[in-house]
């Protein structure tokens, strides 16, 4: 956590108190300074590392004594705020996303039906607390239905599968590139773990990373779904079926006000002659949007803390005149038999020699194959249509044989996909929630004079990757080079 991300957070959260725990003594003395009046509540074990302006939680909790809450709880309604959570910030700061006690309630019905969760089950929580699936999915299960839980401070790929053999865990959640840091951890052990996961759920699991990991560790059942911290619908993965992040029959489309509609390579809506968007084909990728309705309570969308974020994630006129569509941001692709699969956030996607192309299949695939992270986005050259593909991949140890890479490339992938510019890093910047940041790498792209790592050019006549260093870099931006 660092002093900016925390500042903005209490800024956008209009806090007046905060509670935090010793470790993070230094960084809320500095973030705290923007407000002296805050209120500053500390839990720690050891009195004398008490901050100044701060009062010993523990102890005042120890020194009072509580009546029931019972007054306190008949008191509140659904629509009451129960809390904020923070998006993940894959494109700048977290928002606050508002959660209301219906929200949190519905949560914890979700998963306690979808799952199946029992109050004798032993539930692993080793996502963050602050992101809705720890926080509410899990958390809510030990709260409403007394289910045990046990939170991991930190996700750690070796020690995955010990915790949930020392706790004798039934289920586990998960959450972005999670599972594959585990098969990585376990890639060379001798032995692989012993313990059976009957249950896991989450989202984030590309379908690559899904079939090795089940079969690695002999998992019972993923149960994969797709929604967002502030989205107004989900969709539920029941029955295993691999890489899908969602069903839902076709006749559920009367029920259910979703829907894909036809969108451009950078994800904004195509509007027909009449002005509205068209509905997509069957394995047609499209945008995914969900009507809000006041007819239907569960579709109310109550968005974010700042009013200018909530308008920019609401369409008006999408399918008729008047209504108004929850933006997720996200193309989905919808097969004949009801079942969802996601293809990519809008933005990520790029067209390139007249294809589209997804960053997140290509991430999927090249990470299964060369077993390293990698971040996949379009870049601008100059002279060429669309977008050229560029990876970044984390080679810490400066190991990567390019040769071999480029020849997993063209053995996995189709040539339109395969990136013309790679950057080595020492690691891929990543959100608390493990996905990938690729922002800063977009913006930098291929120019040398931004770029501080190493950066390699497919080079058309040699057919191989050469690094691309001064001269090269004039050549392809003056246009003096094919690609």
């Amino acid at each position: 956590m660092s002093k900016e991300s925390l500042t903005h957070a209490l800024k956008s959260g209009n806090s007046n108190t905060i509670i935090f725990g010793s470790r993070f003594k230094k960084v809320v003395e500095n973030a705290t300074t923007v407000n002296p009046e805050l209120k500053m509540f500390q839990f720690n074990d050891q009195p004398a590392d008490l901050s100044p302006k701060a009062i010993d939680l523990k102890t005042k909790l120890q020194e009072s004594s509580f009546n029931s809450l019972d007054f306190d709880i008949d008191m509140g309604k659904s629509d009451d705020k129960l809390v904020y959570i923070y998006t993940s910030g894959t494109t700048g700061f977290p928002k606050a996303s508002v959660i209301r006690n219906f929200r949190y309630n519905l949560a914890f019905l979700t998963f306690n039906l979808g799952v199946n969760i029992k109050t004798e089950d032993i539930l692993y929580i080793p996502v963050p607390l602050y992101h809705s699936l720890g926080g509410m999915a899990g958390t809510s299960q030990c709260l409403i239905k007394g289910t045990s839980i046990v939170i991991r401070t930190k996700f750690s790929a070796s020690n995955f599968w010990k915790d949930c053999e020392k706790y004798k865990c039934t289920i586990s959640q998960y959450i972005g590139e999670m599972a594959r840091y585990v098969i990585l951890a376990h890639r060379n052990s001798q032995e692989k773990p012993s313990y059976r996961l009957p249950k896991m759920f989450g989202n984030g699991m590309k379908p690559t990373t899904w079939k090795q990991f089940v079969e690695n560790f002999n998992v019972g059942q993923i149960y994969e779904f797709y929604g967002s911290t502030e989205g107004n619908f989900g969709l539920f993965n029941l029955d295993n079926t691999v890489g899908s992040i969602g069903y839902c029959p076709l006749y559920g489309d009367y029920f259910v006000p979703m829907a894909l509609i036809k969108c451009n390579a950078s994800g904004e809506p195509i509007r027909n002659d009449e002005g509205f968007c068209d509905i997509c084909e069957f394995d047609e990728p499209g945008l995914m949007v969900c009507k809000i309705s006041k007819l239907l309570p569960l579709t109310k969308f109550d968005g974010y803390s700042d009013s200018e974020s909530t308008k920019k994630k609401i369409l008006e006129n999408v399918l008729r005149k008047g209504d108004m569509y929850f933006n997720t941001g996200d193309v989905l692709v919808r097969d004949d038999h009801g079942y969802f699969y996601f293809r990519d956030r809008t933005g990520d996607t790029f067209r390139w020699k007249g294809e589209n192309v997804s960053t997140n299949e290509v991430e999927d695939i090249l990470s299964s194959v060369i077993q390293r992270d990698v971040a996949v986005y379009g870049v601008e050259i100059p002279g060429s249509e669309g977008k050229a593909g560029m990876a970044a991949l984390a080679d810490p140890n400066k190991t990567l044989d390019l040769k071999r890479f480029l020849e997993a490339c063209q053995s996995n992938l189709p040539s339109y996909s395969v990136p013309i510019f790679l950057r080595i890093v020492d690691e891929i910047k990543e959100t608390g929630t493990f996905k990938i940041q690729k922002v800063d790498y977009q913006k930098e792209g291929f120019n040398i004079d931004l770029v501080k790592d190493k950066v390699y050019f497919l080079d058309p006549k040699r057919k191989e990757y050469v690094e691309v260093e001064r001269e090269l870099y004039n050549d392809i931006c003056n246009c003096q080079v094919r690609v």
